[in-house]
């Protein structure tokens, strides 16, 4: 009995000196700081053409700005999709860097901090990925909305001081034509001035250096060839480039949901200047890309933005991302 006894206070000390542990202290033995995401770029092989895909952030749009399609079938659609449907519709916003051994370009350049804080990361994820912004000697703009344009400078200095920049005369003429403003509606002026505002300050510095030049359908720039894509802006433009018997597509905002827009591909967004021909584009440069299978890249799905178009029925499209490859 005695033994027992002695067994018994014995077990009652230990517990008793467990629980007398401090519940902060033995919190702070069991927890691990988790670690923040690794830098956004992602290396992509073309033939013999290296492109590197930028992230500059990732925002939430909502499902209102969505248009011809119920909030019922947005919710159905991001269910589908795994979605986390309480932060709305996910985008990404990507650039392009081509390594083409000769030449280093950009496709579109980012939002900088034209469009909040959740943004302005292509610079830093292109010196994380081995570049220097001197190095880029060329940018191409699909168009020229602010989250696609500001990225070329900051505070009224190049970004790239080595590049010239390129977009389609009818873009530019578009938004930097003083009179354009006249021609809207009056409701939608005010928010146009905003817009242009912030393009001119991005591209000042490279017009004052001469090195802010357009272009029109049947150019061919630094071995891109020019596509018009029109709809979403008057002077969208995508571009293919080649290498070997491989191309890809830089498609700009001919999409910009993985979900919603490739379910019901004829959802137009509030972000279109003309959505009924940004959808007959949308339509048309689906088909043609599912059916020939070409690469394609886009700033505003998924990062890293790169992958193929799918298409079982030629009516509803589904996105393939690329695989990834070390």
């Amino acid at each position: 009995m005695k033994t027992l006894n002695k067994s018994i206070a014995l077990t009652l000390l230990a517990l008793s000196s467990f629980i007398a542990i401090p519940q902060t202290q033995a919190a702070e033995a069991n927890s691990i700081t988790q670690q923040k995401q690794v830098a956004g770029f992602y290396q992509h092989q073309l033939g013999n053409v290296q492109i590197t895909a930028l992230l500059d952030g990732t925002n939430y749009l909502s499902p209102a700005l969505f248009k011809g399609i119920s909030a019922a079938e947005v919710t159905q659609i991001l269910k589908k999709y795994y979605a986390n449907q309480a932060k709305d519709v996910q985008t990404s916003v990507n650039a392009f860097l081509v390594n083409t051994g000769s030449s280093l370009v950009l496709v579109d350049s980012g939002s900088s901090s034209c469009n909040g804080p959740n943004f302005g990361s292509v610079v830093k994820n292109l010196n994380a990925a081995g570049y220097k912004t001197e190095q880029v000697d060329t940018i191409l703009l699909t168009h020229l909305h602010p989250d696609h344009v500001c990225g070329i400078s900051a505070k009224g200095v190049a970004s790239f001081p080595n590049a010239t920049v390129y977009v389609a005369d009818n873009e530019a003429n578009y938004w930097l034509n003083s009179k354009q403003v006249s021609k809207l509606p009056p409701d939608k002026q005010a928010r146009f001035k905003q817009t242009v505002e912030k393009i001119q300050q991005a591209v000042q510095p490279y017009q004052t250096t001469k090195r802010f030049k357009t272009f029109k359908l049947g150019d061919k720039i630094k071995g891109f060839d020019v596509i018009s894509t029109a709809g979403h802006t008057p002077g969208h433009f995508s571009f293919a480039f080649k290498s070997g018997n491989e191309e890809i597509v830089f498609v700009g905002d001919i999409v910009h949901s993985h979900s919603i827009q490739f379910d019901q591909p004829e959802t137009a967004i509030d972000f279109d200047v003309d959505p009924k021909k940004a959808v007959q584009t949308r339509l048309a440069q689906f088909a043609r890309l599912a059916k020939q299978g070409q690469t394609v890249a886009a700033p505003h799905l998924p990062f890293p933005g790169i992958g193929h178009i799918y298409s079982k029925d030629g009516k509803s499209y589904q996105w393939i991302p690329v695989h990834f490859k070390d």
